[in-house]
């Protein structure tokens, strides 16, 4: 393993928002996960920090990173479809550009969306009516004692952008996927195209802040409530897409914070919707889950 220590979290964050942690570990073995997880009482498991919104401040945090896990292994093949073992540190981008380079399709709809492979099986992320999940046909994870199981679907639990992986604090290790045969070329190019044009990737965001509430999409709710462009401190409410908090320079936690909060306010009071947030939140301040004597964020 590596490991770097005092680490200023926002160089690790895309929303370039975060304070000094007290280690990085950038774990490179398999067995490495349960010393790591029998030795430090405080640890939050780091994709690519693309959804990730991280305090200020000093953060007694061990952030632990799977980056060197990048392997992608073809397991079976058959005339129908292949398997393929996908390691989590990978970029959603490359696993697309391997996706192509083998004729491989299912995940055409996701193209473009910044994060990593363990990220999305975490949450199942997804976007235009498809989620990773649709591809996967087993998850290796790592629970809270350090334990290494490989899980089939089926005995998974998952639903719309969560995961019973994200729900116990399981660490996603890699994923088998299903791929069939029959790239979509020009669906991946639109989708990658639709995302540069409608989502404010100047600047440094964390994508959809908010989950679409059922029936209707957030970003239009915010729209509607008259919300594009709030702003506190340098942190706004995006005029090109209303469901994304931009940072204008130099927002603080607490400036992207405030602005989460006023937004929900605002659309309950207007619509009596709940937005829930779909980044994840990692206050220094907050509860932690407990097990074993250990603390999981």
């Amino acid at each position: 393993m590596r490991v770097l220590k005092n680490i200023e979290m926002k160089e690790y964050s895309h929303m370039k928002v975060g304070g000094i942690a007290k280690e990085l570990i950038f774990i490179q073995d398999r067995k490495e996960f349960k010393e790591i997880l029998s030795t430090r009482d405080r640890v939050y498991f780091l994709g690519n920090g693309t959804n990730t919104l991280i305090d200020d401040g000093n953060l007694d945090i061990s952030f632990i990173s799977l980056k060197d896990f990048q392997n992608i292994t073809v397991e079976e093949k058959t005339d129908e479809y292949d398997l393929v073992r996908v390691e989590a540190g990978l970029d959603l981008d490359d696993l697309i550009d391997y996706m192509e380079k083998n004729d491989y399709t299912g995940l055409e709809n996701i193209a473009g969306i910044p994060g990593s492979v363990g990220g999305l099986v975490n949450m199942n992320g997804g976007a235009y009516g498809t989620e990773i999940f649709d591809c996967i046909e087993e998850v290796e994870i790592c629970d809270s004692k350090g334990e290494i199981r490989k899980l089939k679907k089926s005995e998974l639990t998952f639903k719309y952008r969560t995961t019973e992986i994200k729900e116990n604090k399981w660490v996603v290790i890699s994923a088998l996927f299903k791929f069939k045969k029959g790239f979509d070329r020009e669906c991946a190019e639109d989708k990658r195209n639709q995302r540069e044009t409608k989502h404010p990737l100047d600047y440094p965001n964390l994508g959809s802040t908010f989950k679409n509430p059922e029936g209707t999409f957030a970003a239009q709710l915010i729209s509607d409530a008259g919300l594009k462009e709030y702003r506190v401190g340098d942190a706004q409410v995006a005029f090109k897409h209303p469901n994304f908090i931009i940072n204008l320079g130099n927002a603080k936690f607490s400036d992207v914070m405030s602005v989460i909060e006023h937004v929900k306010k605002v659309v309950f009071e207007k619509f009596n919707v709940k937005l829930e947030t779909e980044i994840i939140i990692l206050e220094k301040t907050r509860a932690c889950l407990k097990t074993q004597n250990k603390q999981y964020f």
